[in-house]
């Protein structure tokens, strides 16, 4: 495979950004596509990193902007 999926059921689009969650913080991070998968983290492709919302009461953070 010459590139990772994202990570929701039934997309088959490409992962550009990656999720990860600080439980600490209750805070939900989108970010840039991480070098390697990681099992406590998610591969998203941009529509669905566009699409993404912090779990209720959590925080989100976007450091980078989507779509650039």
């Amino acid at each position: 495979m010459s590139h990772r999926p994202c990570s929701r059921v039934a997309c088959t689009r490409k992962a550009e950004y990656t999720l990860t969650f600080d439980y600490e913080d209750k805070l939900a991070v989108i970010g840039p596509l991480a070098i390697a998968a990681e099992p406590h983290s998610y591969d998203l492709c941009a529509r669905h990193a566009e699409r993404s919302t912090p779990p209720q009461g959590w925080s989100m953070m976007r450091p980078v902007v989507l779509g650039s």
